[in-house]
């Protein structure tokens, strides 16, 4: 690799970093709006994680009032998400894929998720047959599947929309 071409990467890595922190100020902002139309509090955390920008709207208070902001089973959260990242490609022009998390909703599925990937890792491994998860969202599959991959064994989505699921297959 020459000089110029790490300079270039360099420069690439920096021009992605901004692009992304430029995603996450959209999309407080239209959070903040959002916020303020639906009389809520909360504040807003920007953060760029794995290639993405990420926004979380978080409460001092009880969170009580942001709950409605996820909804039953965090649909409201995804509707939530896809409006700002549309509200971000109207400002950008390019495609968000920025994720969105209220009240640690997220955090939390993710950390159940981890669980159940690798639980069913483990049954898979023990038992030496493929395990059938039940439909989830696409933020879930790849949780789980990242679960699967870290505990040493393979996984795939099977099915269409909304109807889609992870297999975890034997070694």
């Amino acid at each position: 690799m020459t000089e110029g071409t790490t300079t270039s990467a360099a420069a690439e890595g920096v021009d992605t970093l901004s692009r992304l922190e430029q995603e996450g100020e959209i999309a407080a902002d239209y959070l903040e709006g959002l916020l303020d139309i639906a009389d809520l509090d909360g504040d807003i955390d920007m953060d760029v994680e794995a290639d993405r920008a990420a926004v979380s709207i978080i409460s001092d208070a009880s969170g009580r009032d942001l709950q409605k902001l996820v909804g039953r089973d965090g649909e409201v959260l995804e509707a939530l998400q896809e409006l700002t990242r549309l509200a971000v490609h109207r400002e950008t022009g390019d495609r968000s894929r920025l994720m969105l998390d209220i009240a640690g909703y997220r955090a939390k599925k993710r950390a159940e998720l981890s669980e159940l990937g690798a639980k069913a890792a483990a049954e898979v491994r023990s038992s030496g047959e493929s395990v059938k998860l039940k439909p989830m969202t696409p933020f879930e599959r790849k949780v789980v599947h990242d679960a699967v991959k870290a505990a040493g064994l393979r996984s795939e989505s099977e099915g269409e929309e909304p109807q889609r699921f992870v297999v975890v297959l034997p070694a």
